[in-house]
């Protein structure tokens, strides 16, 4: 990873030297144990703040070591590979409280790259201190597992025979999703990545994927202003979705 300037427990961050922010992945698991920050930190689970890292700039590179997860702070990544070919394949998106690195645990390198889509702030944990501690730590254990089998999830969304809508109406209500169980607007947000990406991503032609968009717009499902994008029918992308989504 680039060497930016970090340190533990930044004063900028939303939440103070006992409170987690609000984007952190193990809060949930780490308060359900009546751990705070400076009782983790007493337990050497060492968490630094890393970056500012710019759009276009790498947060890790394929084939790099691996001996740590990276949790997003603030702002957007995109994991891809590149074949022989040059041909870039986007493998997926990882927005704030999400979880970077759990695909390199088996080789114990970096399979893919992962860029940054806007400004991007990382919680960097030492995978094997990490380890150590919910090896004795079982909420913090659960945590993982769940993130885990959310990657895994992640990777296999779109791996059906589905159509171009519901695989766009999929897409958009994951972001829904997100932001809502993290306290933002479930029908309001930002899509940092490019339509080029997305398309890219869901296995669709670029023309398509702004077809679809398009379409969704006249027909009242949603409102795209440049990237920022409204979700006005949010029963009827549902009903769109469900045979991806499956929950």
């Amino acid at each position: 990873m680039p060497q930016h300037p970090a340190s533990c427990f930044l004063p900028s961050d939303d939440g103070d030297e006992f409170q987690f922010c609000s984007t952190c992945a193990f809060s949930n698991a780490c308060r359900s144990e009546g751990y705070d920050k400076a009782a983790l930190h007493e337990l050497e689970c060492l968490v630094e703040h890393i970056g500012p890292f710019e759009a276009g700039e790498y947060l890790f590179r394929e084939g790099e070591p691996f001996n740590a997860i990276a949790a997003v702070r603030t702002g957007t990544v995109k994991a891809f590979t590149v074949d022989a070919s040059g041909r870039e394949q986007v493998l997926g998106f990882f927005l704030p409280g999400e979880v970077i690195g759990f695909n390199a645990i088996h080789g114990s390198r970096f399979p893919c790259n992962v860029v940054a889509l806007d400004t991007v702030m990382l919680c960097r944990f030492s995978f094997p201190s990490m380890a150590a501690l919910a090896a004795r730590t079982s909420g913090l254990q659960a945590q993982l597992f769940r993130l885990l089998s959310q990657d895994i999830k992640k990777a296999a969304l779109l791996a059906g025979d589905f159509s171009a809508d519901e695989r766009m109406a999929a897409f958009l209500l994951g972001f829904s999703r997100h932001y809502a169980a993290r306290g933002y607007s479930a029908r309001r947000f930002t899509l940092a990545m490019s339509r080029t990406d997305i398309a890219n991503y869901l296995r669709l032609a670029a023309e398509t994927v702004s077809r679809v968009m398009r379409r969704f717009q006249e027909d009242g499902l949603i409102k795209v202003n440049r990237r920022e994008v409204e979700l006005l029918d949010l029963d009827r992308l549902e009903s769109l979705a469900q045979s991806v989504l499956r929950a």
